[in-house]
């Protein structure tokens, strides 16, 4: 199938949006009043891309465009990233150019399918239409902004919102409208946020009051009721079974098996460092990161640093799908026959078959092994003799847990999926930096040269004496972070501090937002200097007296922490998110992700090498998490250190 064409995306433009419901999208939403069931994989859209469509037409002379008669058309396959095509924000109104609203606007709204839901009900049709009649009514009635945020506005290709980087076209909106702002396209809003104080609000203190939204939408297809997407009652149960299982003997020995997964890797470099090859390292670190996650979580062995099975392709393929889906605004996945007519999706069913029957065999044989024990028992087995040392085989052996089949699986994939991409992703560009910064590259071998001595792996006691190691992998993950977006949407009404805006935010029910994560990260206001790649940066206290209520960043607040973390720069870094809903995983991460650096740095030096001779060449693009856009091409070349 072919790509969608500019007329297509014009045709798509008033449908192109997240679903709002705040359950899965094939549930029924009922309306607040009359009884009226409506479904909202189609309703919503069909509704709101009418109102609009008339709007425009009454309140802007705009010249109209011939659209196609066929929806089938705008369900070709598109590889687009997200918002590709999508004209906007609806803010670009010439002076003079406003008539009103049409005369029956009031009547419309007087409708009972659109009643707003009451507080602590679930949300509903209402509640989304509510968000798109005051924005409509502010940008084409002229009424004052009810949530009192600026409104972005602009070209969103100009603005990179349409290449594959959207995070940087966040990034470049802070830089006109501020660290609070609405982006709105065809009847779709985001209110964009990168506070700290805001970000503490929404993750911590209201933590409860702001669920996944549109990613929880995206990811239920893949990851079920996995921690990540799950609704709050689910991840309550889970989450409570499963921080058991990162205790600190079971980490102990993860540390040795992560190592095993490192020599694999050394192994390969080797080879082509010998025959003078150059390797794309953003592969290899992809690689080794699902070899680490297959055998630690689920006991499976998947082999690929040292070539690609069918399962590493299906897993491969699945990632990038679920990324095509968290970019995509309006999930054509959920219409009927799409997974008949469109290939990509006859492929992702495919893999996710042969995914879920190689970590359904997992399960069923965890289970038939089972061997019931309390939590003091577990964190006192000897993981060296246990053929099944993984996570799964906590979880499964858990006293008291009444854990199903389906339920783990979601819990497995979802470990696969979050922890795979992330670790990748921040060795890559530690790479990428450190290769540009000899001189701390020199510093960060000798360090790791004069702890580890002769072993060929490092122990878990050795990376908590590495800090030169941990902080190259925290800076990494500052300038980069992974995810550099998050996802929420608000359940109920709110008002966001004013933090360094100066002006509080009135949230509405059923508001969606972007967590950029990257424009915290690098906003000079709490990093001097952010572009730079300074791991020593986290040994200096800072503060700033422009911004009341931010604490700064203090590094005695971490010290008894592998990492720096949320607490110690008052929510202005966090590299594993924040509050109740932080990744459980925080610590299996940094001890995998430095293992693996220090033995790639102890054993080789590395240079730019084409396609990417320069680091300018490398280039960058998001999914899930921040990718290169050419890979990461090196020249390895091994150590005269590391061959005594």
């Amino acid at each position: 199938m072919g790509s969608l064409q500019p007329a297509d995306a014009a045709f798509l433009e008033p449908w192109t949006m997240p679903l709002h419901t705040s359950r899965p999208v094939q549930r029924q939403v009922s309306t607040a009043s009359s009884g009226t069931r409506l479904s909202t994989s189609l309703a919503l859209p069909a509704v709101l891309g009418i109102v609009t469509g008339v709007v425009r037409q009454r309140g802007l002379r705009v010249s109209r465009e011939r659209r196609r008669p066929h929806l089938i058309r705008a369900l070709k396959e598109s590889d687009e990233p997200m918002l590709s095509g999508v004209k906007g924000p609806l803010n670009l109104v010439k002076e003079g150019e406003v008539e009103g609203l049409p005369w029956w606007w009031e009547a419309f709204w007087a409708l009972p399918f659109t009643a707003r839901g009451k507080v602590g009900e679930p949300l509903c049709l209402g509640d989304t239409m509510h968000i798109f009649r005051t924005n409509i009514e502010q940008i084409f009635g002229g009424e004052k902004s009810y949530d009192g945020a600026p409104l972005a506005t602009g070209d969103l290709a100009s603005a990179g919102l349409t290449d594959g980087t959207m995070y940087l076209g966040l990034q470049k909106y802070q830089e006109g409208f501020g660290d609070v702002y609405k982006l709105c396209f065809g009847p779709k809003s985001f209110m964009v946020v990168s506070d700290p104080q805001i970000l503490k609000h929404i993750l911590r203190e209201k933590v409860f009051n702001y669920d996944k939204g549109v990613l929880g939408e995206v990811l239920e297809d893949v990851m079920g009721k996995g921690l990540i997407p799950a609704d709050f009652e689910t991840w309550k149960v889970r989450r409570r079974a499963i921080v058991p299982g990162f205790h600190q003997k079971w980490l102990n020995f993860q540390v040795s098996e992560f190592g095993r997964a490192g020599e694999l890797l050394v192994s390969t470099l080797k080879e082509a460092a010998s025959a003078g090859k150059t390797i794309d390292m953003e592969e290899r670190f992809g690689s080794v990161a699902l070899d680490i996650i297959g055998k630690s979580v689920f006991n499976y062995e998947f082999g690929s640093v040292e070539g690609e099975s069918p399962i590493v392709k299906a897993a491969i393929q699945s990632l990038r799908e679920v990324e095509h889906r968290a970019q995509t605004p309006f999930q054509y996945w959920k219409l009927p026959l799409t997974d008949l007519l469109i290939e990509r999706q006859r492929d992702f069913n495919q893999n996710m078959t042969l995914l879920n029957d190689a970590l359904n065999k997992c399960i069923e044989q965890a289970l038939a092994d089972r061997k019931e024990a309390d939590l003091e028992e577990l964190e006192n087995r000897d993981y060296e003799k246990m053929d099944n040392p993984s996570l799964l085989r906590f979880l499964v052996d858990m006293r008291g847990e009444a854990t199903s089949g389906k339920q783990l699986r979601d819990d497995m994939i979802t470990f696969l999926i979050a922890g795979h991409e992330t670790t990748a992703s921040a060795l890559t560009w530690s790479l990428f930096e450190l290769a540009q910064n000899p001189e701390l590259m020199k510093r960060l071998q000798k360090e790791v040269d004069t702890v580890m001595g002769d072993r060929v792996r490092p122990t878990y006691e050795d990376i908590k004496e590495m800090e030169l190691l941990r902080l190259c992998l925290a800076e990494s993950l500052r300038m980069y972070p992974e995810p550099p977006l998050l996802i929420r949407r608000a359940l109920d009404e709110d008002t966001l501090p004013a933090g360094a805006t100066g002006a509080e935010t009135q949230v509405l029910r059923g508001m969606d937002f972007f967590v950029s994560i990257y424009n915290l990260h690098r906003d000079e206001k709490y990093w001097p200097n952010p572009n730079t790649y300074d791991p020593d940066r986290f040994k200096r206290k800072y503060t700033n007296p422009a911004i009341p209520g931010w604490a700064g960043y203090d590094p005695d607040g971490w010290k008894s922490q592998l990492y720096p973390n949320e607490i110690a720069s008052d929510y202005a870094f966090i590299p594993f998110g924040a509050g109740p809903r932080k990744c459980v995983g925080d610590v299996f991460a940094m001890l995998e992700g430095c293992v693996s650096l220090a033995m790639v740095v102890r054993n080789f030096d590395f240079s730019f090498a084409a396609p990417t001779a320069d680091p300018s060449q490398v280039g960058t693009c998001t999914g899930a998490t921040i990718h290169t856009k050419n890979g990461l091409w090196m020249q390895v070349r091994e150590r005269v250190a590391a061959k005594h």
